[in-house]
């Protein structure tokens, strides 16, 4: 009996979700294809069907990890979405979803290790993220190419090391702080300082 003509692009779904999950837990390369094939619950000679090798599925995982947080601005101004991107990414919903967090949080060792495949999907993050905070500056009439890396950096190193430590208090503070600081160097502060601590609990 022929399999549906949705079957090849749900099973490649399927497989994608699953790398990206095992990836966020154990790393790039301590992750098998026979790993996420069994994780997916399917077998490894069905992989070469869909993926070439484990680093082409890498970069799919990476955008699916991507368009998440590429998803969150809606119909919001540049500013706003901005915000609401830093937000999303520092929040604790973000903190505490590891299958499906962003990539460059979770593999940094591993992409650094690895190579120019693995290395440039990584970088497409970090530009698609930057660039969101360059859009908001440049519409505000306050273009900076700098700017935007430092904001980036700075999120994205707040989650790391927050994920690094064993307090949870001192997580909670480093990502509140890191929000604070990437709000008033983008020149978005919010009005109610209460805001600042606010991820602490969300």
């Amino acid at each position: 009996m022929p399999y549906p003509p949705q079957h090849h692009a749900t099973t490649r779904e399927r497989i994608i979700r699953s790398a990206q999950a095992l990836f966020n837990r154990r790393g790039f390369t301590a992750v098998s294809i026979d790993d996420v094939m069994e994780h997916a619950g399917l077998t490894r000679g069905g992989f070469y069907a869909y993926f070439r090798a484990k680093s082409d599925l890498y970069v799919e995982a990476v955008a699916k990890g991507w368009s998440q947080w590429n998803g969150v601005s809606g119909n919001l101004s540049a500013s706003e979405a901005a915000k609401q991107l830093i937000d999303a990414y520092l929040s604790r919903k973000s903190f505490d979803d590891i299958d499906t967090s962003c990539p460059m949080v979770t593999l940094p060792g591993d992409v650094a290790r690895s190579g120019q495949v693995v290395k440039r999907a990584f970088e497409g993050v970090f530009i698609g993220m930057v660039q969101v905070f360059e859009e908001a500056l440049r519409r505000e009439g306050r273009p900076d190419a700098t700017l935007p890396l430092a904001i980036v950096g700075m999120c994205v190193g707040a989650m790391v090391v927050s994920r690094s430590v064993e307090d949870p208090q001192l997580a909670d503070g480093i990502r509140a702080a890191a929000r604070q600081a990437a709000l008033e160097l983008g020149g978005w502060r919010d009005s109610d300082d209460a805001a600042s601590s606010a991820i602490a609990r969300d």
